[in-house]
């Protein structure tokens, strides 16, 4: 291992809270990780077999999950942006084949590590507007420096709805992607329905759920306008799909077209990493003791 990331699915998997996690103890934590191969060749990789994850000193790797990074490329940002990074990245490139081109994208959740790839992958994808909404504001200033309008909630699920739909104006998004769920979503639900039905086909992409594993979808949305709610995640994209476009993103993440902001620990002090991960702030990465 040379560095390997602890991403909110590594947490949540460790606990036995994600939906994919089988619950069987002991393990080993780790989703993905920069390895170094006994070629000594620097690759990214991960699917590494039950009960054992990445944060570890070595692992065992398949032969067709292994992708070399670039002479010289700094470890730490391709494992600490892949996995946020394609959670994203997969649904625009597959909205982005269905419509000419993307117009507006709606973020929810921008303010954290993936909500920030996320911006910089509509842009990447053509993406005329990008709009990002969050309540951290250290995060909600990073979006704006990668080129998004950004709108700060409150909580109060009103005033939001307010917010967002005067950020909206009369475009509507063709994509959300939403990272949260729970209540920023149901304040996205509201803002479109309040907004003037048109032909845009908007399609909602649902990631993450660190704001609750529930929403309420008015049925006035479902009948008022084109709208369609689906999933990405480990279940709903095919391992093919994924494996399929890691490669490019690997080399954007080295080339410098993607940005990753990181924050490394060693190994010998992955308690303290751990709970950091649990903050926002740039992603962790784990890193071997420098003997």
């Amino acid at each position: 291992m040379v560095a390997a990331g602890i991403h909110p699915a590594t947490r949540s998997i460790a606990s036995g809270s994600h939906y994919s996690s089988a619950g069987a103890y002991p393990l080993v934590p780790g989703l993905d990780a920069v390895a170094r191969t006994p070629e000594g060749r620097l690759v990214y990789t991960g699917f590494v077999q039950d009960p054992y994850g990445t944060l570890a000193e070595r692992m065992a790797a398949p032969l067709r999950a292994r992708f070399p990074l670039a002479e010289g490329a700094a470890p730490e940002p391709v494992a600490g942006g892949i996995n946020p990074g394609l959670s994203t990245w997969l649904p625009l490139r597959a909205r982005s084949a269905e419509v000419e081109e993307l117009g507006t994208v709606l973020v929810l959740g921008v303010t954290g590590t993936a909500g920030y790839l996320a911006v910089q992958n509509a842009r990447l994808l053509g993406a005329t507007r990008v709009i990002g909404v969050g309540r951290n504001p250290a995060g909600l200033e990073r979006a704006i420096a990668a080129g998004a309008d950004t709108v700060a909630f409150t909580g109060d699920q009103g005033t939001d709805a307010d917010a967002l739909t005067t950020a909206l104006g009369d475009t509507a998004p063709s994509l959300v992607l939403d990272l949260v769920w729970g209540g920023p979503a149901e304040v996205a639900f509201h803002a479109l329905t309040r907004q003037k039905s048109d032909a845009t086909d908007i399609s909602f992409v649902q990631i993450g759920s660190g704001a609750g594993e529930s929403a309420a979808v008015p049925a006035s949305l479902l009948r008022s306008r084109k709208f369609r709610i689906s999933g990405s995640g480990a279940g709903s994209v095919s391992p093919a799909d994924a494996l399929s476009q890691i490669p490019a993103y690997v080399e954007m993440i080295c080339d410098g077209r993607v940005q990753v902001p990181t924050r490394a620990y060693p190994l010998s002090k992955v308690a303290e990493a751990w709970a950091a991960a649990a903050e926002s702030g740039p992603r962790v990465v784990v890193v071997p003791d420098r003997g």
